[in-house]
């Protein structure tokens, strides 16, 4: 059964893309923006507020914590207000924070903001990704949401060139600067999303967009015959997360530093790394989530982990700098992968009336990962003096995802 793609006024762009479309804004916005440009600022801001990489690491997890505490409530607001104004209050939140982290002068106040923004990050977020199963069928959720997911990428890209820029021309302030610009750039796109947004395809007069081999009955039901089998299966996706969780924080929040610190990079060539991360990063999503709805969730799931583990150990020893460039392009062609995957494979096998909950259950234990990587990778590097013991750490946690993704069941109906 062919699921109408397009609208009842013959049109040929059905709006569910307009909700990925939206979607790849909102993420460059919450994530993108709130969260991974925060490796390209804490060089320069760490030398302003005189930061150690303790501190450094607490700052990271500390957004951790407010995206894992939104997580706790972000289902229940989203099931009062609505997916739209959700994420609409979230991004609010996500860019009245950033502006108001320009202006802090200690690190006490830069990590209560910044757990703040998290907070703002989990409530546009966790929504966002569960209208992908309302507005798209098994056959394309992993292409929809891996799409959504590159504006992640972009905002690297963004972040990589401009806060380089920003702090050659306004010199040791210009994260200040920084921080006011995105904040006010996540807050117009939270207009945007308002706009756009819709909660549910019979709102626009549509049906969800994709292939349906099993018909309509299995639309909205979850597709795991047992409830038990279900759960179980929850708390293994949850497990496999929990390791992307810690080991792609620490990346992200720590890369762009030992480049400076360690390997000798000017903030403007380290950034210019970080903005190849995003530019590659931008095909991650739509790659992988093209990749598992053709050969499924668990050996997209393998792949991917085993190529983390590559790019980790690459960071980790010590070798010639080609094999740090090596690291740096398989970071970014495959960072996105693993939530992309994990976001369609809530919808395949719980079905959108559950997905939201499912996503956010699984999601606690990928929180709990970020909660716990950068702080121990900050900790690991003040006592050694170099960040190679935390990437060894991620590199041992990501082989051993790749080894439980083998053993994930699929779904009972396929």
């Amino acid at each position: 059964m062919k699921i109408s793609e397009t609208s009842k006024s013959g049109k040929d762009l059905h709006y569910g893309w307009i909700i990925v479309f939206t979607g790849v804004a909102i993420l460059f916005a919450c994530l993108g923006l709130g969260r991974f440009a925060i490796g390209m600022l804490l060089p320069s801001m760490g030398l302003s507020l005189e930061l150690n990489y303790s501190q450094m690491g607490f700052i990271g997890t500390g957004n951790f914590i407010g995206y894992m505490v939104s997580v706790l409530f972000s289902g229940m607001v989203a099931t009062r207000l609505g997916a739209r104004n959700t994420i609409f209050f979230g991004l609010l939140l996500v860019g009245s924070t950033m502006v108001f982290i320009s202006q802090a002068l200690t690190f006490f106040q830069v990590l209560v903001l910044y757990t703040l923004t998290g907070i703002g990050t989990g409530l546009a977020n966790m929504p966002l990704m569960g209208l992908i199963s309302h507005w798209f069928l098994k056959s394309l959720r992993g292409r929809a949401a891996g799409t959504m997911l590159s504006g992640n990428g972009l905002a690297i890209v963004f972040a990589g060139v401009f806060v380089p820029w920003i702090n050659g021309a306004a010199g040791a302030e210009g994260w200040r600067i920084a921080w006011v610009s995105m904040g006010l750039i996540c807050l117009a796109i939270a207009v945007v999303a308002l706009v756009l947004l819709r909660n549910d395809p019979a709102q626009k007069g549509l049906e969800p967009l994709g292939e349906n081999l099993k018909g309509p009955a299995s639309t909205h039901a979850p597709l795991q015959n047992s409830g038990e089998t279900s759960k179980k299966t929850m708390v293994y996706l949850g497990c496999i997360y929990l390791f992307f969780g810690a080991t792609y924080s620490v990346y992200v929040t720590f890369i762009v530093t030992a480049l400076v610190n360690e390997h000798g990079f000017g903030q403007g060539a380290a950034g210019s790394f970080w903005a190849v991360v995003g530019a590659l990063s931008i095909f991650s999503g739509p790659l992988f989530g093209g990749l598992s709805d053709r050969i499924g969730r668990r050996k997209g799931l393998m792949m991917a982990y085993i190529l983390f583990t590559l790019a980790y150990t690459l960071a980790a020893a010590n070798l010639p700098n080609l094999f740090l460039y090596t690291s740096i392009i398989i970071f970014g062609l495959i960072v996105w992968s693993i939530p992309t995957i994990m976001s369609a494979a809530v919808g395949d096998y719980m079905g959108p009336a559950q997905a939201v909950k499912a996503l956010g259950f699984i999601t606690l234990f990928f929180g709990a990962g970020q909660i716990a990587g950068p702080a121990i990778a900050g900790f690991l590097a003040d006592i050694t003096g170099s960040f190679s013991a935390g990437f060894w750490l991620c590199a041992g946690l990501t082989a051993l995802a790749a080894f439980l993704s083998f053993f994930l069941k699929p779904p009972a109906a396929q």
